[in-house]
């Protein structure tokens, strides 16, 4: 009986040792695949960040672009006003004459 017994503690004593192992060995995987899907996470987000600081240069670029657009079309508004001026000083000049 002590002997049935102690072949039937060996027995569990294995099967514990062997399910902790396993159990062991699963955790190790499931950390493993958490940290590549932790370093796959950080590199879509360096290149997110890569693409949105590209994108904000191409809106400086744009928004540098549209000003001196502004300006040039502020100057030429000012030389046609200056022209229309001009044209009519010196048609009340013939009409005056």
């Amino acid at each position: 009986m002590k002997r049935t017994a102690l072949k039937i503690s060996a027995l569990m004593l294995a099967a514990a040792l062997t399910v902790g192992c396993a159990n062991n060995a699963e955790l190790e995987a499931t950390a493993n695949k958490a940290a590549a899907d932790a370093a796959a996470a950080a590199s879509s987000a360096e290149a997110a960040r890569a693409s949105a600081d590209r994108a904000s240069q191409a809106a400086a670029a744009a928004q540098s672009t549209a000003d001196q657009a502004l300006s040039a079309a502020t100057e030429a508004q000012a030389c046609c006003e200056a022209n229309r001026e001009s044209m009519e000083r010196m048609f009340q000049k013939t009409m005056s004459k």
